[in-house]
């Protein structure tokens, strides 16, 4: 089986404010720099043949390429029991839309459409029941921005799943069409 996922891997620069940035929350599982992605789509455990159909399918997906932002940073889960740190995006329209194009590209060879609400992020941490408070480091940070940079093309990417925690494998890279 093959956990799958879409996702756009930020650049290097902006990559590096991001872990400038990952400190001051007590237990939390900062993510590294080979795990730093926006996630376009998640697609989950999948078999060798639907991940070649899956490959396939996203080949299909055309669009312009766009600029992003980092904008703000937020929390996943209640206040009291958060179990995720994120950094927004700005503007959010290009993105969704190449959201909502790879859902209708996987749901045409048989996946079932995303359900959840699509909210792009950069997920930054990893929290526990044992983490710190996040309060400081939501203020400290709440004025996140970054120069904007170009998103060029999305990839597939495989999770594979550890003790020491989650790992990233580019399969494939689909470009988006220049100006």
């Amino acid at each position: 089986m093959h956990r799958l996922f879409v996702a756009i891997r930020p650049p290097e620069h902006i990559r590096d404010q991001l872990l400038d940035m990952m400190e001051g929350v007590e237990s939390a599982r900062w993510q590294d720099d080979e795990q730093l992605h926006l996630t376009v789509r998640f697609i989950g455990e999948v078999d060798r043949r639907t991940a070649d159909d899956v490959a396939a399918a996203l080949g299909t997906v055309h669009q312009r390429a766009f600029d992003l932002a980092l904008s703000s940073v937020g929390h996943f889960g209640s206040g009291s029991h958060p179990h995720a740190l994120w950094a927004g995006v700005r503007p959010v329209e290009d993105v969704t839309h190449l959201h909502k194009k790879v859902d209708q590209a996987l749901v045409r060879i048989g996946l079932e459409p995303e359900r959840r609400a699509y909210r792009p992020h950069v997920t930054i941490a990893r929290l526990s029941r044992r983490a710190g408070s996040i309060r400081d480091f939501l203020e400290g940070n709440a004025a996140l921005c970054s120069a904007p940079f170009q998103v060029d093309g999305f990839g597939l990417y495989e999770s594979r799943l550890s003790q020491a925690g989650a790992t990233y494998e580019l399969i494939e890279r689909y470009p988006l069409q220049k100006d």
